[in-house]
């Protein structure tokens, strides 16, 4: 039987919507992109930038972990976790009634 983890919780990894952050909750000031061709699609169509909380050293070996996130042909931002866990996850959960009302990530609709 797997585990679940949801986005807001601590042991959460992959995409954060970036609403509120700042170069200083970046691991880099620019975007990292493994595959830089790809940075557009078809004519002048530019391809948007994802903002990922990776584990501890994916993002030094990027080109390695990519494919686990379909962001290899995209630029990635990575953010903290110190903003992830002290911020962004602490306000998701309290945004989140289901988080409010102690049921473990489990809506009252479930």
């Amino acid at each position: 039987m797997g585990v679940t983890i949801q986005l807001g919780q601590p042991g959460y990894y992959g995409p954060v919507n970036p609403n509120g952050i700042g170069l200083n909750q970046l691991l880099y000031p620019q975007p990292v992109m493994i595959q830089p061709g790809y940075g557009t699609w078809g004519r002048g169509r530019t391809v948007q930038p994802i903002y990922l909380r990776v584990p501890p050293g994916q993002a030094k070996n990027w080109g390695k972990h990519c494919q686990r996130y379909g962001a290899c042909n995209r630029p990635v931002y990575f953010v903290q976790d110190s903003w992830y866990n002290d911020t962004y996850g602490k306000r998701y959960r309290q945004q989140q009634p289901y988080y409010n009302k102690g049921g473990r990530g489990k809506r009252d609709d479930d």
